[in-house]
């Protein structure tokens, strides 16, 4: 390829990159716009892929419930699995159900217990993970795949570092975290000192939504409720 082809690629590329900042800025704007009215959010995180008959959607059915019984809204990544079941839960107990969708090439759909004008879309990644940080006043992380693990390691590594204040980061179902949280402990933090033993503290793992709820409710006892940056 000649040097003058490059040019043109690249000046191509550069033309791209300067309209997608209007579009990235679109997101973040309607996000905070709409989030910020809503009030003090629970999210909850999981498998696109778990079945209404499993046991971990009924749990996340019953904790969305819960969560909103305490005066709290409930934000989903808006699609099908886990996602459903904590917006299905905030459904069924009149609290306000907010769903973040991504446009995917699989998984991911609208579910049907989204409120109407609590409903968002997002091309990008990054900017509709900033909604769920920014909004949420705790994570609950059901068992789930990349997805959930990016949106958990994120939340954990912003408070390690100190990049936003401590929030409860709630994992539910010890049979599933067990390797993961024994691998923290034996090999991240015990072996190769790659983390700091007070790091295994930004955590909790529980098995049922009265825990989820003492843990928030406890957490909130001492600290305000407010956007996290």
């Amino acid at each position: 390829m000649s040097k003058k082809q490059h040019s043109k690629v690249w000046n191509e590329i550069k033309t791209n990159d300067s309209w997608s900042i209007f579009k990235i800025m679109g997101e973040f704007v309607n996000g905070y716009e709409k989030l910020s009215e809503i009030g003090p959010c629970v999210s909850i995180f999981g498998s696109a892929r778990t079945k209404p008959d499993s046991k971990y959607y009924n749990l996340a059915v019953e904790i969305a419930e819960k969560v909103v019984e305490s005066g709290f809204g409930v934000i989903t990544g808006g699609g099908p699995g886990i996602m459903e079941a904590g917006n299905k839960g905030a459904h069924q107990g009149h609290g306000s159900s907010v769903g973040l969708n991504i446009d995917l090439p699989f998984e991911q759909h609208d579910n049907p217990y989204i409120d109407r004008d609590k409903n968002l879309n997002f091309d990008y990644f990054f900017a509709r993970k900033v909604m769920f940080i920014k909004y949420s006043q705790a994570f609950v992380v059901m068992p789930g795949g990349f997805g959930t693990m990016d949106e958990l390691f994120e939340a954990i590594t912003l408070i390690q570092t100190q990049k936003i204040d401590k929030f409860p980061i709630i994992l539910v179902g010890s049979e599933f975290w067990k390797g993961l949280v024994d691998w923290f402990q034996k090999t991240l933090l015990d072996e190769f000192q790659n983390i700091s033993p007070e790091d295994m503290s930004l955590f909790k793992v529980v098995d049922t939504a009265d825990e989820v709820i003492d843990i928030i409710e406890k957490f909130y006892l001492k600290y305000n409720l407010r956007p996290n940056f």
